[in-house]
Parts: structure tokens; C-alpha cells; sequence
């Protein structure tokens, strides 16, 4: 293991142990179902709905092992001491910086997601692609089911209630939950069946949404818009 691979595992542990980690015990309160469902090695795509911030690092809290989000390499590229400070932060919550522009705004996620799990890493994802503007549920994206079909991973879809309205004045009366739902059979599907990939993706949004309750808009969600609320 190279000394940027010791810095990176460092920074991980302390922000998740010591810095993160107790927050999120504390505010959330999560309660947690399913972590049998995570493999504690080898290859996991772990997707998620997605309604605040936090849910990467609730993600990234219940797995019990590394997890890697891709995030905008804008996160990591600001000057100054607050954009160092961000560096870190995303940095040690396993983050990592994907340059999405010009050509194809899907290939470099791709292409990065797949040296995850082909390293034998988790990748966790929000097909959504955005936080929902209106707390529903929308139209889930293929890339993960895609990079699931295309290497053989497992794709374990995560349901997240709480994450959303977290203030002081409910603090004691709710909570974060958090279920972990059986890896889904992907058994028949080749890379080029676009059709069942896409039927796939859709089946995994209908079983988050079983267990979060949300309404469903059978559209992609607009980053920072409420154009899509019902």
C-alpha cells in the first residue's frame, strides 16, 4: 500500500470514526435492518434513494466497510482553506472526484464506478441522480444497474426514511431508518439488454419505495428544482 493509500485510509477511519460517525449516531438515531444484506468483502453496488445530504454518509455509516461515492470534482478543486477543508471532508468520507465535463457526461462515472467494484470495492450510488426537490420518489437511472450487469456485482438496494427532517423540535419524537434490503437477481440480464436493464432499475425503485412510503413521479428529478413536484 503506497503512503497515499495509508493518508486516504487514515483520513477515512478519523472521519468516520471521530468525526462524522458520532454525529450521525447522535442526530439520527438511526435504527438499522438487513446488514447481513452487505457483503463484508468482495464487489457491492449499494443504491439508495436519496432525500438530504446526509444519506451518502448514513450509506457509509451501516456498511460496516469502505464505501465509495462519486462526487463533482468541483468539491475538490476550490481554493483557499475552505476549499481544503472540503477536500478533506468529502475526501475522508469516501468520496471521490469525477471531472464530468464535455463528451459523454455519463462515461467518466461509469468508467470510475467500475474500477471500484473490479478492485473488489463498494460503490454506493442514488440512481435518482439528485436529491428529490419534493421528498417523492422519482425515475431511477440505469448506471448502476448497468455497472452491476457488466461486472457481475451484486446491487443491493437501501431504503432511507428520517434523512429529511431532521430538526431539534422532532428530535426525540423521530429518527433515521435505514433498511437493507436482499441483493437483486440479475440472473438473464446481459449488457446489451437495455429493455431489462431498464425494467430492473425500475424494480429496485419500487422496492425502496415499499419500504419508505414515498410517492412515485415518473420522471428524472431536476437538480435544486421543484419543477417535478406532484
Amino acid at each position: 500500500m503506497s503512503i497515499s493509500d495509508l493518508r486516504a485510509a487514515f483520513r477515512y477511519r478519523v472521519a468516520r470514526h471521530l468525526l462524522i460517525g458520532p454525529f450521525l449516531f447522535v442526530w439520527g438515531r438511526p435504527k438499522t435492518t438487513g446488514r447481513a444484506n452487505i457483503p463484508r468483502k468482495g464487489p457491492v453496488i449499494l443504491a439508495a434513494n436519496h432525500l438530504a445530504i446526509s444519506d451518502s454518509f448514513y450509506v457509509v455509516q451501516c456498511a460496516r466497510r469502505p464505501v465509495m461515492f462519486l462526487a463533482k470534482s468541483d468539491y475538490f478543486t476550490q481554493p483557499g482553506l475552505r476549499g481544503r477543508l472540503k477536500k478533506i471532508f468529502f475526501s475522508g468520507m469516501g468520496q471521490i472526484p469525477v471531472d464530468r465535463s464535455g463528451g459523454d457526461a455519463s462515461s467518466p462515472a461509469i468508467t470510475a464506478a467500475t474500477k471500484i467494484v473490479e478492485g473488489g470495492g463498494a460503490w454506493g450510488i442514488h440512481p435518482e441522480g439528485t436529491r428529490s426537490p419534493n421528498g417523492a420518489m422519482h425515475k431511477g437511472k440505469t448506471g448502476a444497474m448497468r455497472v452491476a450487469v457488466a461486472t457481475g456485482t451484486p446491487i443491493v438496494p437501501i431504503a432511507l426514511t428520517g434523512t429529511d427532517n431532521r430538526t431539534l423540535r422532532n428530535f426525540w419524537k423521530s429518527r433515521v431508518r435505514i433498511d437493507i434490503l436482499p441483493a437483486m437477481d440479475l440472473s438473464g440480464i446481459g449488457p446489451d439488454d437495455h429493455e431489462k436493464i431498464r425494467a430492473a432499475t425500475d424494480e429496485m425503485m419500487r422496492a425502496i419505495r415499499a419500504k419508505t412510503g414515498q410517492d412515485y413521479v415518473d420522471v428524472y428529478a431536476i437538480p435544486g428544482s421543484a419543477a417535478n413536484a406532484k
